[in-house]
């Protein structure tokens, strides 16, 4: 079932909202630096240590030998244990603001870390109508864009232990019989039409387009959407929205190849 529409409060507590993102980003990425911290919040460097500092009085951060930061005790989610994670969304949300001042929608970055999807970046649209800024927003990868668009590269096997082993079952990601067929016809569907798409199946009034990303070697490691309300769902059958996400796709990957990012060392060049 859809989750009711999330909207951004009217009154932001800055200084909330700014521990609130640290706090998805140590998650997300494994590890921040001060530098790191104040480029992503557009703060100063002695604004981002005063909050970092907090977070680690508060258990949420725990600072290593190089004086960077880390995932604290008191995270509660796992962090994704992606350390290339930092790397990818600095290549890609380039491409990212650029697909979104084109398409004019909210355009997201997102890995898969078992079964759900973990939303990396977020390019937001300027449309009065837009669809929100997503980062740090974790969602079920058989429901999400681009979550599907990365199951859909994967084999039975691995979508078998996914939704069907006991451990999908102790990890509460267990789909029956029913659901998993269905699944499974969906992704048969997704490879012949070369993208996903979302009608408001993780949240009411949202829809999405999802494509998956891959690294050096090949393998699906990521995903971008583009998300829209769904007064603009005749967007799915627009063949410009499609073909400009399809080259936005082409260009991504090939920025991965440009620069030998490779998920399975954790590495990339230059």
């Amino acid at each position: 079932m859809a989750r009711p529409t999330i909207h951004r409060p009217a009154y932001v507590m800055t200084s909330v909202d700014h521990a609130l993102r640290l706090i998805q980003l140590l998650r997300d990425t494994g590890g921040l630096r001060v530098s790191d911290a104040a480029r992503e919040l557009g703060v100063a460097a002695s604004t981002a240590h005063r909050l970092l500092s907090m977070l680690v009085y508060r258990g949420f951060a725990v600072q290593d030998d190089d004086r960077g930061y880390a995932p604290g005790p008191a995270l509660g989610a796992a962090p994704s244990q992606l350390p290339w994670a930092r790397a990818l969304r600095d290549l890609l949300v380039p491409h990212m603001e650029l697909l979104s001042g084109r398409v004019g929608e909210t355009v997201n970055l997102m890995v898969r870390v078992g079964g759900n999807v973990r939303f990396l970046a977020s390019e937001e649209s300027a449309n009065l109508l837009r669809v929100s800024d997503r980062t740090g927003a974790v969602l079920e990868a058989h429901q999400a864009s681009g979550g599907k668009a990365i199951l859909a590269e994967l084999e039975r096997s691995e979508l078998e232990r996914l939704y069907r082993s006991r451990a999908a079952a102790i990890a509460g990601d267990h789909l029956d019989t029913t659901r998993f067929t269905a699944l499974l016809r969906e992704l048969e569907q997704i490879r012949a039409r070369g993208h996903s798409e979302n009608r408001e199946a993780t949240e009411a009034g949202v829809c999405a387009v999802g494509c998956a990303l891959h690294d050096v070697r090949g393998r699906a490691v990521a995903a971008f959407t583009v998300s829209f309300p769904t007064t603009r769902a005749a967007l799915f059958d627009d063949e410009r929205f499609l073909e400009l996400i399809r080259e936005t796709r082409g260009e991504m990957d090939a920025e991965l190849a440009r620069h030998e990012f490779d998920a399975a060392t954790g590495t990339a060049r230059g």
